[in-house]
């Protein structure tokens, strides 16, 4: 049965990350908002069942839940963490992520994704986040945050900017980063 081992504060104060002793998914992230279809997902579904928790998005070995900025952690800590322990196991490890742009056949998308996979992701998901490609219309890059970075203010400002800086330099000057 998965445990929380550690809770983790992100640079979002709305946002934890809670650190599990086991793998939650294989790699794959899944993210859900309060308004998205998450209810053939057992820990977002139960997590949601939850006042004021706003989103949730695992992977790997850690599940980052975003509540509503009105109310205390010290509110929905406690039934935070017995949800993610009850459900956890739950969960497919190694079921597919949510739908993200294929970059199959376009060279410039899989080259912007092995600067982000090399680069920004990593970082993201130090902080309890990550970030979806949600396509390529000619060099405008359409992303979408997820986790702790989907309602920080950071990311639509200094955060945007760095990945679209990082992608001029390293791939096309021409890029442009718009978020969903």
């Amino acid at each position: 049965m998965g445990k929380i081992i550690s809770i983790e504060p992100t640079p979002n104060p709305d946002a934890k990350k809670f650190m599990l002793d086991s793998p939650v998914s294989t790699g794959t992230t899944r993210s859900f908002e309060k308004t998205s279809g998450a209810d053939n997902d057992p820990l977002a579904k139960a997590l949601f069942s939850i006042d004021h928790v706003e989103s949730v998005f695992y992977v790997q070995e850690f599940v980052t839940v975003s509540k509503a900025a009105a109310v205390s952690w010290h509110d929905v800590e406690k039934q935070i963490i017995v949800a993610i322990e009850a459900n956890v196991d739950a969960v497919d490890v190694n079921a597919e992520s949510s739908a993200q742009e294929t970059s199959a056949g376009n060279p410039l998308l899989e080259k912007i994704n092995r600067v982000l996979d090399e680069k920004v992701r990593p970082a993201l998901a130090g902080d309890g986040g990550g970030l979806n490609v949600l396509g390529l219309d000619g060099l405008t890059l359409k992303i979408h945050y997820q986790g702790a970075c989907g309602s920080c203010p950071s990311s639509t400002t200094g955060t945007m900017m760095a990945i679209q800086n990082l992608l001029k330099k390293e791939v096309d000057p021409g890029i442009q980063v718009v978020s969903a």
